[in-house]
């Protein structure tokens, strides 16, 4: 397996067995519309910007990794953060151990969405839920925890969208649906990667004693079309 492909895993993904949830050309591809906001670009240290403008409207905000260049004419830089990208090195988990979490589906993107926007768990969108198997946890028939499946490149395969609401927090949830992932994953031969941000000291810590480790750190961008 090319680890290597983590440092770029979001053009490797978008052009490759994702781009069929993606537009753009053989430089640079954006998710489509709906779903997570990211781009990346065939050199990452060098982004053709202008190659994106035909798929971008002037105010959407996407998020764009690697890249520490200054802002190309007509876009602007919102957010300038670090981030970790770290990959799975523990054996397979030994059971499910969210046997009763749900699938979800088409008719819980909304509260996906609004679980995703209260908690921040990174760039997340109404069909983000159709890039890979997503589970929740529910209270009644609201959605109080949730992970899935973002982006992947060979057999590397994310997992993304973890959280779990405040008035739930402390009881394991995003644990064991993390874990029911990874059982997943490594069952399709898979191995999981996920990213996390720098000072996120509580789920890097919670992922490192899962079997996560760190792969690199990695300029994230939040960057917006302003013309």
């Amino acid at each position: 397996m090319n680890v290597s492909v983590l440092d770029n895993v979001f053009w490797h993904a978008l052009s490759g067995a994702q781009a069929k949830f993606s537009a753009g050309t053989a430089r640079a591809r954006r998710y489509a519309a709906g779903f997570s906001p990211i781009v990346g670009f065939a050199e990452q240290q060098l982004p053709d910007f202008a190659a994106l403008i035909p798929y971008c409207s002037v105010g959407e905000h996407f998020y764009c990794d690697g890249w520490s260049g200054a802002a190309p004419d007509g876009w602007g830089i919102d957010v300038e953060s670090v981030m970790l990208k770290m990959i799975w090195q523990g054996p397979m988990p030994g059971a499910d151990e969210a046997p009763d979490a749900l699938p979800l589906r088409a008719e819980h993107a909304a509260q996906a969405v609004a679980l995703a926007e209260l908690t921040h768990p990174g760039p997340f969108g109404p069909r983000t839920i159709e890039l890979g198997d997503y589970f929740g946890y529910f209270d009644g028939a609201r959605l109080i925890a949730m992970a899935g499946e973002r982006s992947c490149a060979g057999a590397l395969r994310e997992i993304s969208g973890v959280c779990t609401h405040p008035d739930f927090q402390g009881r394991g949830l995003a644990r064991r649906l993390t874990a029911k992932l990874i059982r997943r994953q490594m069952s399709r031969n898979e191995t999981p990667f996920l990213h996390v941000m720098r000072d996120n000291a509580a789920a890097r810590a919670m992922y490192q004693r899962m079997g996560f480790a760190d792969y690199r750190e990695s300029a994230v961008r939040v960057v917006s079309r302003s013309a």
